[in-house]
């Protein structure tokens, strides 16, 4: 038994085929029904249902899968563990909501990076349900994330802020009423898969505000020039960081309006419990500051001519 086949066994439970855990490892279907009938003979155990046509995991089978994984994340902190570098060196994935990519994020990073220059960040973006399966499952270390109804056993939360909800308008609009404008307004709406749009929809439910759809998009940037052109009105967060380059907009409280939380979640097995330690911190560092600080612009060297 090596740790390669443990890390097999692990894709085949994660991606639910052996034709998908071959591609996530590298190897062919063959290679894997191969390597998981050696792992059943090694230790004369039946790990997969085979009487179906896509093979199961059997009641053994999954309290291996989950003592498979304690195995692999050992076996993966243990130069770091005996260095003593606790993981704030090497690679580290990061999920992140696409309404923290402009400000929040790159301000934390940038941060970390200043600290522990051997520590090196990728981010994966997605929206909150995508990239907490993606926690849960352990393909990424940790996201940031609006917080979920509910948290999944095993995950760990860490708050990171609060983001009341706004109503986004063109300056052109001549009222500040937040549902005089809903209401006489194209409505340019917050995706409803993510946590954010089913806050926003709930909200309206309960004042009882209808109105009328015009589009629905994810990325914030993309709803505020929307807004910018006067095409309509939306809701939207107060960012706790705002971008480089906010854009012109009227930002409204909303009344009795909803709040969004923001928020560090990882496995609470996770190996790297320091680092995601650091990330809270240089993330709470950065809602501190607010936004980017100001550039002092050169002023160019005169013409020669």
């Amino acid at each position: 038994m090596t740790i390669r086949l443990l890390k097999t066994l692990l894709a085949v439970a994660e991606h639910g085929t052996f034709s998908a855990a071959a591609d996530a490892v590298f190897v062919t279907h063959a290679a894997v029904s191969q390597q998981m009938k050696a792992l059943e003979q090694e230790w004369e155990i039946v790990i997969f249902d085979r009487s179906k046509r896509t093979p199961e995991l059997t009641p053994v089978g999954r309290t291996l899968v989950a003592k498979a994984r304690e195995v692999v994340r050992a076996y993966d902190n243990l130069v770091p563990s005996v260095l003593g570098d606790d993981g704030l060196r090497g690679d580290l994935l990061l999920g992140a909501v696409p309404t923290t990519l402009a400000g929040l994020v790159p301000m934390t990073i940038s941060l970390l990076k200043s600290a522990f220059p051997d520590l090196h960040v990728a981010v994966q973006p997605g929206l909150t349900t995508q990239v907490l399966h993606q926690v849960e499952r352990g393909h990424l270390d940790a996201a940031v994330i609006s917080r979920p109804k509910l948290i999944p056993r095993g995950l760990n939360w860490l708050q990171v802020a609060e983001e009341p909800l706004q109503l986004l308008a063109s300056l052109e609009t001549e009222s500040n009423d937040p549902v005089h404008l809903l209401k006489s307004n194209p409505f340019i709406r917050f995706s409803r898969d993510a946590v954010v749009g089913s806050l926003i929809e709930t909200w309206l439910q309960d004042q009882k505000i209808d109105v009328h759809d015009s589009m629905e998009l994810e990325g914030l940037e993309a709803i505020s020039t929307m807004v910018l052109c006067n095409l309509g009105v939306s809701i939207a967060p107060r960012r706790c960081f705002q971008n480089a380059n906010p854009l012109p907009l009227k930002r409204l409280p909303l009344p009795n309006g909803p709040v969004r939380h923001l928020g560090l979640i990882s496995r609470g097995d996770t190996t790297k419990a320091r680092v995601i330690e650091e990330i809270h911190g240089k993330l709470l560092e950065a809602v501190r500051i607010g936004a980017f600080p100001p550039r002092t612009l050169r002023t160019p060297p005169p013409s020669d001519t």
